[in-house]
């Protein structure tokens, strides 16, 4: 069949939503309890998120609509007082939205003609006279482990950290070096490379963060931001090999990126430690001892819903054919795409659309033959572009603070977990500063530990982990009397009673997967095995 280009995928409603700083540097905040607005939040968290619905756009200005996560919209009354729920008439909760050139906003009521402004606690719509105290800086708020596509060249920007110089030559964004960490800080960005360092104002990528790593971020709604200098310089690919730059002229949108969530690709392997890949276009065989662009596989699914579908490097998704063949050869919205995910220990089961399961046939060639799974029915599963984590939950990232040693999770910026695969889908926990995770004697969680600990990776299913404000836990189960619990303070951190078998959860979504203590695949100092679950879509 014909090769297709790679094509991005559609924005999800995370990568539409922005936080909106005010001239205080305050966000914009609904409060749940009155349906009030106000400015007094100094961090951006779910009240300060909002969804930036586009009615009609132009070049410097849009009409929109904000609406909260709640599903509720800001709204101005006749008398400039604000709050959020949801339109009367067809104009109601409009703003016309203009985009400045120093990359802050203004929202100008369509009725009224008025501004929105902050005093730096209470927001109102009352002056129809722009000033200072009308912008407003939007801070995009996905998750900060992002990719960077250029529409115009139709590539990702790649981190060459052997040269130390940024590309924008990645037709597909299997590998880790097109993940790039979005540090927000005192209202600049910067970014860093899967290998930790920082692309900066000159043409090298810098050990540190500097204000030579500072840049200011346009950002449009739909997920497009530019980037520069705040002197004139704008970020574009320049020259033959479409070297990452800063430079004052920029054609034809050449410094305007999509800005997305970093995917999820995998790699999976056989119980005879072959690699499927795609060989022939299509065919999927599990005969090949290496890794290529060609073994790696997108994975894309739902939160909380254990049906996945798998895109290959060469655009196309994995799907059942007939006489029970799977090929590379589906389309995105095509129901033989999509399987049903079962895990058994590390290692991952597919169920395909018929009810049969894949497995390998004598040939080597993928099949969705079994009615029962069994080993040949079994594929380890490894991250294959993300050498560590960042997790976020409700609240936040997990992450530690000069204030506090042990694992916050409410954090505004992650700390990088690194991984260190072993055996059976069981990882090594490692700080940046090369310490690993260890568990105190009161169940917490704090990154200076001397040995490692194992930690199982289980994918997304339909079991969820929780996090509220008075603690943090699983759901209940008959089988374990394990609790997982936080101190009611501002600073929620995991803790965890462990018996022969514990689990410690993060507040974000994962399923529920447990590692007996008495395992001894793995060659661990310490003996209790820790089951650490997130979700990597």
């Amino acid at each position: 069949m014909d090769e297709v280009e790679w094509t991005p995928r559609q924005p999800k409603p995370e990568d539409l939503r922005v936080g909106l700083i005010s001239w205080a540097g305050s966000y914009l905040t609904y409060e749940p309890y009155n349906h009030m607005i106000t400015a007094a939040a100094k961090g951006l968290g779910r009240r300060q998120t909002w969804e930036i619905l586009v009615s009609n756009e132009h070049e410097t200005q849009a009409v929109v609509r904000l609406r909260s996560l709640q599903g509720l919209y800001l709204l101005c009354e006749a008398d400039g007082n604000l709050y959020y729920d949801r339109p009367r008439t067809s104009h109601h909760g409009s703003f016309l939205l203009r985009f400045h050139r120093n990359g802050k906003w203004t929202l100008q009521c369509i009725i009224s003609g008025r501004y929105l402004e902050s005093d730096g606690q209470d927001v109102f719509c009352n002056s129809r006279v722009l000033s200072a105290y009308h912008m407003w800086t939007p801070r995009p708020a996905l998750h900060v482990h992002v990719i960077l596509y250029s529409p115009l060249n139709r590539c990702y920007a790649r981190a060459d950290s052997t040269v130390g110089r940024v590309w924008v030559d990645a037709p597909v964004p299997c590998l880790g070096e097109c993940g790039f960490l979005l540090h927000f800080q005192d209202g600049c960005y910067h970014l860093e490379t899967s290998t930790h360092f920082f692309l900066s104002h000159l043409d090298r990528l810098a050990s540190q963060p500097s204000s030579q790593t500072a840049f200011h971020m346009q950002v449009r709604p739909g997920g497009l931001v530019a980037l520069s200098d705040g002197e004139g310089g704008m970020l574009y690919a320049q020259g033959p090999r479409l070297l990452l730059a800063l430079g004052s002229n920029p054609h034809r949108g050449e410094e305007w990126f999509i800005l997305q969530r970093c995917p999820a690709w995998v790699s999976l392997r056989s119980k005879t430690r072959k690699f499927l890949s795609v060989i022939y276009d299509v065919e999927i065989y599990a005969a090949s001892e290496h890794l290529t662009p060609m073994s790696l596989f997108q994975f894309e699914s739902e939160n909380g819903s254990p049906i996945l579908q798998l895109r290959s490097a060469n655009g196309f998704y994995l799907a059942q054919r007939r006489h029970r063949t799977v090929v590379a050869n589906g389309y995105h919205l095509e129901s033989d795409t999509f399987f049903r995910m079962h895990w058994n220990c590390g290692r991952i089961i597919l169920q395909s659309p018929n009810g049969r399961f894949l497995g390998i046939a004598p040939n080597s060639l993928l099949i969705a033959n079994a009615s029962i799974p069994g080993p040949n029915e079994e594929f380890g599963i490894r991250l294959a572009n993300r050498p560590f984590l960042a997790l976020r939950g409700r609240y936040g990232y997990v992450g530690t603070s000069p204030e506090h040693d042990l694992m916050q999770c409410n954090m505004d910026q992650p700390s990088c977990i690194h991984l260190l695969p072993c055996r059976q889908g069981i990882y090594h926990f490692q700080a940046q500063c090369g310490s690993f995770w260890s568990i105190t004697s009161f169940g917490t969680f704090r990154p200076w530990g001397k040995f490692a600990l194992n930690f199982s990776r289980t994918l997304p299913k339909n079991v969820f982990g929780n996090f509220r404000s008075m603690g943090c836990h699983l759901p209940k189960s008959s089988s374990s009397r394990r609790k997982y619990y936080t101190k009611q303070n501002r600073n929620p951190r995991v803790k965890i009673h462990e018996k022969n078998i514990c689990y410690a959860t993060f507040p974000t979504q994962f399923n529920k997967t447990s590692v007996s203590s008495n395992n001894t695949s793995q060659k661990a100092t310490l003996k209790t095995l820790v089951c650490i679950l997130f979700s990597i879509e």
